[in-house]
């Protein structure tokens, strides 16, 4: 499995944590960064990385974390089947991957303990996708965005 993994400055420390979580479980990791938490950057900016390499097929799952998680998540879904949450408990991470079929994990730099989120990471990262019922919906999300890019307009 290939996971790309970005942040913003606020989620540096982190990312690297959760990289060698990633790294640990045998999964080969595509940092598209940041790199420096000094030097201030713009979320959008590892979210479209992350967003378009799952997107194409080139990453399998991706994990976002900016201050929130939120600017993260709304950036990474402007891809067209990137389905990206912010997830705060393990629970979540499960329900998401099999229900949604989350594949793009968005957290929090800020507002928890680092060491909490690593099991938020690894049950995203355990979890599969139950497909069934929630495959059908699944479709109906990739519909949407089909129809929304055609017509750029919301009817």
């Amino acid at each position: 499995m290939k996971v790309a993994i970005g942040s913003d400055h606020h989620g540096i420390r982190f990312k690297h944590q959760a990289a060698e979580l990633l790294r640990t479980l045998g999964v080969e990791v595509v940092d598209v960064g940041a790199h420096d938490a000094e030097v201030p950057c713009d979320y959008p900016d590892s979210a479209k990385e992350v967003g378009c390499l799952v997107s194409k097929g080139n990453a399998d799952r991706g994990v976002l974390i900016c201050g929130s998680g939120v600017g993260m998540a709304i950036a990474a879904n402007k891809f067209p089947g990137v389905r990206a949450a912010v997830c705060d408990t393990v629970e979540l991470a499960r329900l998401t991957r099999q229900h949604n079929g989350l594949n793009v994990l968005c957290l929090s730099g800020n507002l928890w303990k680092q060491q909490d989120l690593l099991p938020v990471v690894q049950a995203f990262l355990e979890t599969d996708f139950e497909g069934g019922r929630h495959q059908r919906r699944i479709e109906k999300i990739a519909e949407i965005e089909t129809s929304v890019a055609a017509s750029r307009s919301c009817r």
